[in-house]
């Protein structure tokens, strides 16, 4: 008689997540903030993106640019090959974190606030059902980012089908570079959507938690302005701001932070979840 081969951890994990990625995509709720992600880049695809071209290496437009983020923080934005790429650069790096915190809030909080979750740690270990959930919400993420860039590529083709292979290069380390910046934003919603009884009330934390932390930061940087570059390393996006004046390998020089960050925050989150009451 022929046995059954339990299924490993790492297969457990991608069965979680792929139940997760199924989850969000085909759930009511789950698509009401797909259409409403899907608005906002339609949105910043057909009016900045597509008029970048247009106004982006104009001298008026670089000057605005200038007097409002400061000239040396914006010098490296003009050298990207396709004007739509850097658009779309600044876009994401704000707006992508922003949408991790909405939709990565309900983690674990409606299972929690049903008592369901004591029943999914009799069919998969702790470890396992955090794990596969953190890489479900990161590949959903990771889907839609895909599909932005590329309607970008479209709207690239259609003005110049011959800037069509560097914007292809300039989307690889967008992708590549947004989700490192996505992946701490998402393990502190895993651990805030443990504590939180409903998704809202976890995107109340984070919201807080981000406000808290940037109001402190600020103090310290007025007194001790020495400490600022230690906040880079306790606050998940602290560096964005540095990141717009990047392109191409030179955005990479950031990736420490985040990865560092979420490596944290997920050994965190996986010694809060052990330990937490069902």
């Amino acid at each position: 008689m022929d046995t059954v081969k339990p299924i490993s951890s790492l297969g457990a994990t991608l069965l979680v997540a792929k139940f997760e990625l199924k989850k969000i995509l085909f759930n009511t709720r789950g698509l009401i903030a797909l259409a409403a992600f899907a608005l906002v880049w339609f949105l910043i695809l057909w009016y900045p993106v597509k008029q970048a071209s247009i106004y982006l290496f104009s001298p008026d437009f670089k000057q605005f640019l200038a007097a409002l983020f400061g000239e040396s923080s914006v010098s490296e934005l003009f050298s990207w090959p396709v004007a739509e790429m850097a658009i779309v650069w600044i876009a994401a790096l704000y707006l992508f974190p922003l949408f991790s915190i909405s939709v990565s809030a309900d983690q674990f909080a409606s299972d929690r606030a049903r008592g369901t979750f004591r029943f999914l740690t009799l069919r998969a270990s702790r470890d396992t059902l955090f794990f596969g959930r953190f890489v479900g919400y990161m590949l959903i993420q990771a889907i839609l980012l895909l599909f932005t860039l590329g309607a970008t590529l479209i709207l690239v083709a259609f003005r110049d089908a011959s800037l069509l292979l560097p914007a292809i290069s300039s989307s690889l380390f967008i992708f590549i570079n947004i989700m490192i910046v996505l992946l701490p934003f998402t393990a502190t919603m895993a651990i805030l959507s443990l504590y939180a009884n409903s998704a809202m009330r976890a995107t109340i934390y984070a919201v807080l938690l981000w406000a808290g932390f940037s109001i402190v930061s600020a103090i310290l940087n007025y007194y001790l302005p020495g400490l600022d570059s230690v906040m880079q390393w306790v606050l998940p996006g602290a560096q964005l701001s540095m990141m717009i004046n990047t392109s191409g390998l030179g955005s990479l020089a950031f990736a420490p932070i985040p990865l560092i960050q979420a490596a944290v925050l997920l050994l965190v989150g996986r010694t809060y979840m052990a330990r937490i009451a069902l």
